[in-house]
Parts: C-alpha cells; structure tokens; sequence
C-alpha cells in the first residue's frame, strides 16, 4: 500500500507549484502585487474533513471567501484528499504550525482528532468548530461551534416523514462512524419512535454508486413494510431516486414512498420541484463559512467569541420553495 507524505510536504509542494491543489486552496481577499502588504493582512484557516470540489463544501468555501472578502482577509481552506483522520489530523498540526490569525476545523470524529485539536487549542489561536462537532467540542477545549445540531436535525425529519405517513423508514448512511451522519440517523430514529415508527441503517460506499444504487433497491425490494427513505447527502440522493425509479417502473414499488434527504444539489432541488422528492434538509453551509471567518475575525480583534452553538439548520426545501432555492444554487450560494 502506498503511503501518502505528511500533509505539510505536500503544503510546500503546492505553495512552490503556485497554485491551489487538493490540500490547500486560498479562498480569501488578498494583495497579490505586494508580498509585504499580503503577509500583514491576517490570515484564516478552515481544516474540514469534505474537499472543497464537492458542491456542499464549495458553498462552505464560498461562505468563507466573501467574508474574507468583506473584510479584507487572507482566507485558506484545506482537506484531506478523502475521508481520512490520520491525513486531517497532520493538516491541523501543519496549519497549527504555520500560526494562522485563527482556526476553523470540522470534527467528525471527536477521538481520532482528539489529539490535534487539543493541542490547537493549548497554543491560544482564536478556533472554533464549523459542520460537525457540536457534541464534542467542548470536551476538546473550544468555546464555540457553528452548525446545524445533527440529531436535532434528524428528529425533525422523523417527525416530517412520520406526518406524511411513514412507519418504517430507511437510513442510508454513506459514512458509518462520522458521528454527524450516524447522529442523523439515530434522530431519525427517535422521531418516528415517537409516532410509533421504526428505522433501519443501510450503509452504502458512493465510491460506487451503482452498487450503493443496488444495495438500496435491493432493500426496499427485500422489506415491503419500508414506506420511507432518508439519505444523509446528495450523492447518496441520486442513487435512491435511480433505485425507487426501477422499482416503479417495475411495478416493485408504489408512487407513495417517502425519499428525503439532507442537504442540497441541484438534482434534489430539481426531484424536489417534481415531486420525486418530498424534501431537503438545509443546515445552510454557506453560512457555516461565512460565520467562521467573521467570528474568528472578531476573536483577533477584540479576544471575544460566542459560547455554545450557533446553529444554522434545520432548514427545509420543499416543493413551495425549490424554484427559489434553484437559483441560488446558481450564485453558488445555497
């Protein structure tokens, strides 16, 4: 098995190549006719676990770069180039090290970045958590968290679907062990609990959604008493709407069946304003950057930031707001 190098190596790498690359892009306002001037303008970092070329963590980057912009700041984002801790972990340690003005980071895995994060925390740079984490941050020595409370977020849509009918829904949960997508899960769970209704895990790997598209038909042709399907992103969308389509073309399945998902992509939206869909979760990551860099901002001015979560969802889309939301996906907003 090849071994990566550390994630610093790689950091020069790309700073001597001149160009962002897959772990480190600037997405800030800076002075580029003036190295002096550029390295007086404070710098903030965001380190999170999604790579920045995903359309959901693009809008994290966009949040972020108009803030940087606003404010006249140098703004990176960096991420492992997969879902990987050990590789996050020497990106926190390397941004660490090169003393930013302030630190934003996603912990998806509270022990695995245990380590990295606290030793962050000890060096007295502003830094709060964006995306996941709102469980555990306290614990490893930050003040603040931005986000939308995963199981909060799960509850409400288990009391959604549980409205519209649902008894027995599918959690597809294309990253078991993220404690954000199994916290979704396990709220899910408790909403439909509470009407009486129950929930079932599928794990699916979208590194292969044709096989991810299979193992969800195959589920729901298998188990008749599943009304309901609930993806945790929409890449795991696209594949379950392939999967119900086939189903009800081969009249496996009726048209009643509740698909969700959380978060958004134009596919969704568009399933959503067909009514293939009935609807998405939105924990609105464009504020997620936006709010970081303004916070973290103020932190390094004033040696103040907010106690507690700030939270940014759940939001929902449905068929009464899609159109709209459509074309702020345009603006790379939504």
């Amino acid at each position: 098995m090849t071994r990566r190098p550390p994630a610093l190596v790689w950091l020069l790498a790309l700073a001597a190549c001149g160009s962002p690359g897959e772990y480190g892009e600037d997405v800030g306002a800076t002075d580029r006719g003036d190295p002096t001037a550029r390295a007086e303008i404070p710098r903030i970092v965001l380190v999170t676990h999604g790579q920045s070329a995903d359309p959901f963590w693009s809008v994290v980057a966009t949040g972020a770069r108009d803030a940087g912009a606003e404010l006249g700041l140098r703004v990176e984002y960096q991420a492992p180039g997969t879902f990987n801790m050990v590789e996050m972990s020497q990106l926190i340690e390397a941004v660490v090290a090169s003393r930013p003005a302030g630190l934003a980071i996603s912990i998806p895995d509270g022990n695995a970045l245990a380590s990295s994060i606290r030793a962050a925390s000890a060096t007295g740079i502003p830094i709060l958590s964006i995306n996941s984490g709102a469980r555990v941050f306290r614990d490893l020595g930050l003040r603040a968290h931005i986000g939308q409370p995963e199981r909060d977020a799960g509850f409400a849509a288990g009391r959604r679907m549980a409205e519209a009918g649902v008894t027995r829904a599918l959690c597809v949960n294309h990253e078991v062990g993220n404690i954000a997508l199994d916290s979704r899960c396990a709220g899910l769970e408790d909403g439909l609990r509470e009407a009486g209704g129950s929930v079932r895990v599928l794990a699916v790997d979208l590194a292969d959604p044709d096989d991810a598209q299979q193992r969800i038909r195959g589920a729901l042709a298998r188990e008749a008493g599943i009304d309901g399907v609930l993806t945790l992103g929409p890449a795991g969308a696209v594949p379950a709407l392939a999967a119900l389509a086939m189903l009800r073309a081969s009249g496996g399945r009726e048209a009643t069946l509740e698909l969700a998902t959380f978060d958004l992509s134009l596919p969704v939206l568009e399933a959503i304003r067909e009514g293939e869909m009935s609807f998405a979760i939105d924990q609105q990551p464009y504020l997620q950057g936006y709010l970081a860099v303004v916070l973290l901002h103020k932190a390094v001015q004033i040696g103040a930031l907010p106690d507690g979560v700030i939270r940014t969802g759940p939001a929902f889309v449905t068929r009464d707001n899609a159109a709209e939301v459509i074309r702020l996906v345009g603006r790379g907003v939504r």
